[in-house]
């Protein structure tokens, strides 16, 4: 007897407003995944929510759907910027995250009359704040840059609604606290708020304590779990074998599209360069990029005009490329949480996907910390590393072309041509020595001291030293005395 899976429930199962419904379609949306039918409802009754799942899994959908339902009551065709306040505010740790949830909200609010606006730093402040002062019901902006507007008087939050912490976790990673408290301090106290979150610590309850009233929490998996559609692998490399590794791999994964995620900006720029060196279609983001550069670096990769995106942690978080297959962990993170994050750009919304870690023999305090954050035993497999140089010779002197991380060469290097050795002097070679009845050494000859007479100077006493003068002495010549001296 076989068991019917049961199905995912559907949008239009929601009392949704039929102009969501159809952004919702127009998304090519129709079930939901397990948080947004857990979520939508929960927010839809207006009480606070502590959303927890990996990510992945349609966070941003649960909580924009049903805000911009709540929001349609606002709605209006005015041109007037009173008559659109800030209604909503959604906080994000990066600009990259922040920019991909203002692209979902825009697809979602579409068919309303409800604006959207998406802030963020490193470009010019000056259209940001004139789309502000036009009027936007829903704001979407990094803590550092909304404080720069609050503080500008670009925009009012006397009005807000609703508030949605994106990722708060991350956001407090990289010490974002401080900011946090400035901004909620601007909200009315009755509002409703949302935190949602692929990871969540103890500082991340002990935030929801604080500005949270009464939240529901919703979890659809246990917290800190990786996606099962991931299939991760580790691999033992050391580390200048690794780049010979990435490329090995890349080749048998069918040279598909990549992001090569790396602890240090300078590391990333320089495998960049490499990688291009070789031949590669190689891209780096890091955070020494102005916005423009990544925002169109991130263009060329999801058009496909870029293979391998090498990139840190600010692409850990908010890329939501369509089926990407395939992510490489160049360097363990130094944060466990990160890995959970880093993954999760592959085996989105259902797909699967491929996770490959190179472990270096430094690496084991970072992966006993993510076996014990995703509470699974990690082996790293040894693994044939052909290196290309090596192969090179390899075919000229029947080496062998691979060897494995943590073994001994046992390859023979080749013998070296011999080089003539240049004639020598036997004389050179032999010892000094003394010839008898030659001549005394010139340092060896002392001068014959005279006989000192009775009377004389004392035998302790040295004669003067006799050197010869540069200049002869001065020769005084003795001139006659003047007519004055002579008359007088």
């Amino acid at each position: 007897m076989t068991q019917e899976t049961p199905q995912a429930p559907r949008f239009d199962t929601l009392p949704l407003d039929a102009k969501l419904l159809r952004a919702v379609a127009d998304s090519g949306y129709t079930a939901m995944t397990p948080i947004q039918a857990k979520a939508i409802p929960i927010v839809l009754s207006g009480r606070d929510v502590m959303g927890a799942a990996q990510t992945g899994t349609g966070k941003t959908a649960a909580f924009s759907i049903p805000l911009l339902q709540r929001m349609l009551k606002h709605e209006n065709s005015s041109m007037s910027p009173a008559r659109h306040p800030v209604r909503a505010v959604v906080l994000a740790p990066t600009r990259e995250l922040a920019d991909q949830v203002a692209q979902n909200v825009l697809a979602y609010a579409k068919h309303t009359q409800l604006r959207v606006a998406c802030v963020f730093g490193g470009v010019d402040i000056k259209p940001q704040a004139a789309q502000l002062r036009g009027g936007v019901e829903v704001l979407i902006a990094t803590p550092g840059r909304l404080l720069d507007h609050i503080e500008g008087k670009n925009c009012a939050l006397h009005q807000v609604e609703y508030v949605v912490l994106d990722e708060a976790d991350r956001m407090l990673d990289i010490g974002f606290l401080p900011d946090l408290e400035r901004i909620l301090s601007y909200l009315p106290k009755n509002r409703q708020t949302l935190l949602f979150s692929a990871t969540f610590s103890p500082e991340i309850k002990r935030l929801a304590g604080s500005y949270l009233q009464n939240p529901e929490l919703v979890e659809v998996a246990r917290p800190n779990a990786t996606a099962s559609t991931v299939d991760q692998r580790f691999y033992a490399v050391g580390d200048d074998a690794k780049r010979a590794l990435l490329k090995q791999l890349w080749r048998e994964q069918g040279q598909k599209q990549a992001i090569v995620f790396m602890n240090s900006k300078l590391g990333a720029a320089r495998l960049t360069r490499a990688l291009e060196r070789e031949g590669l279609k190689a891209s780096a983001l890091h955070g020494d990029k102005s916005q423009d550069e990544r925002l169109k670096t991130l263009a060329a990769f999801k058009a496909g005009e870029v293979d391998l995106l090498v990139a840190t942690d600010v692409a850990g978080r908010g890329l939501d490329i369509a089926e990407l297959p395939l992510v490489f962990n160049f360097d363990v993170p130094f944060n466990a949480e990160d890995y959970v994050h880093r993954i999760g750009r592959t085996g989105r919304a259902g797909a699967s996907g491929v996770a490959i870690t190179f472990v270096s023999p430094s690496d084991s305090r970072l992966v006993a910390d993510i076996e014990k954050l995703i509470k699974r035993k990690i082996e790293p497999q040894s693994v044939a590393v052909e290196e290309e140089g090596r192969a090179r010779r390899a075919d000229s002197r029947g080496e062998p072309r691979f060897e494995r991380w943590g073994e001994a060469r046992s390859v023979e290097a080749a013998p070296r041509r011999a080089v003539p050795a240049s004639p020598r002097d036997p004389f050179f070679d032999r010892p000094y020595e003394e010839k008898e009845g030659g001549e005394v050494p010139a340092w060896e000859r002392a001068a014959v001291k005279p006989a000192v007479k009775a009377g004389g100077l004392s035998r302790y006493i040295k004669p003067k030293r006799q050197v010869a003068a540069l200049f002869a002495p001065p020769v005084v010549v003795d001139q006659p005395a003047s007519q004055e001296n002579t008359a007088g």
